[in-house]
């Protein structure tokens, strides 16, 4: 009995995974953003195999050069080819962006289930935290601990992980709180099941949806404020290109009204990326968010 049940719940469960794929792919907007951003991740990976130049080699007679068939976005003041520079500058703003709303999403979710399930005193802690968190606007929460931990890209992620766990925590525990008083949760403690179990094995898979959403939202967001740290000297060391640190050119007025290609094509690099991101996460709202159905 207990392998027939198992065997319908697969199958079940591969139908609505097959729904769930074929809405997505009905939905123009999310398909564009989803070949956008897998296009982009895939050309930065290939790096080495779509341009021969060392992204952080300096050769000063090749200093200031205009696009040509050489080099495809021309060269900065130091010689370095710009094209290589926003493809592996690429590399490092997608692993910025991506580790801190992973990480995010992991402290939002654990923090998410253990209030929402068993709520009390535990769940009060965590959220007078979360609206002391919430109190300074991201951004600027992210400037003052980024100028009191320091340049680095570690430290970036940890910045990103404390200022991104917020948005995840709240809607997990808000999904808990409805989900724990179903009929399915009395079931399992009727079979005995302990309580982590029924959190993180029988209800916290019915919270993905919205969770998988933010976390689109949240890569976006850290791409971006990741380029605006690293523009004005913040962010990331300047010795390493990233798509922030290779904008910071455009802060002189010279530069861009005289030398666009420094500046132009990590711009439309970062608009692209996130424009795909935020695509795709309107898509997979439409596929996962119940309350969107």
């Amino acid at each position: 009995m207990a392998t027939v049940l198992a065997s319908k719940q697969k199958v079940k469960k591969s139908s609505l995974a097959k729904r769930n794929l074929q809405k997505l792919l009905n939905n123009k907007l999310a398909v564009f953003g989803l070949i956008v951003v897998t296009a982009m991740i895939l050309a930065c990976i290939a790096a080495p195999l779509l341009t021969p130049y060392d992204p952080m080699k300096i050769s000063l007679s090749e200093r200031d050069l205009e696009p040509s068939s050489n080099h495809l976005f021309g060269t900065d003041k130091l010689g370095r080819d710009v094209f290589a520079r926003t493809l592996y500058g690429g590399r490092m703003s997608i692993l910025i962006g991506l580790s801190g709303a992973i990480g995010g999403m992991l402290l939002g979710v654990i923090f998410g289930s253990l209030c929402g399930f068993f709520g009390g005193t535990l769940d009060a802690i965590f959220v007078k935290i979360a609206e002391l968190v919430s109190v300074v606007p991201q951004l600027l929460l992210v400037l003052v601990l980024s100028t009191f931990l320091g340049a680095g890209v570690q430290n970036l992620i940890y910045v990103f992980m404390f200022t991104g766990w917020v948005a995840t925590f709240r809607l997990v525990r808000g999904r808990f709180f409805s989900l724990r008083e179903e009929s399915f949760v009395e079931a399992c403690r009727a079979f005995g099941i302990g309580n982590l179990s029924i959190a993180f094995k029988h209800i916290l898979p019915n919270c993905l949806g919205p969770v998988a959403v933010q976390l689109t939202l949240n890569t976006a967001g850290f791409i971006l404020q990741e380029a605006a740290l690293s523009f004005i000297g913040l962010g990331v060391p300047s010795g390493v290109p990233t798509w922030g640190n290779i904008m910071n050119a455009a802060k002189e007025i010279i530069v861009i009204t005289q030398s666009p290609w420094l500046w132009i094509p990590p711009g439309i690099a970062i608009a692209l990326f996130v424009l795909g991101v935020n695509s795709l996460g309107d898509g997979m709202r439409d596929v996962l968010d119940p309350s969107q159905l």
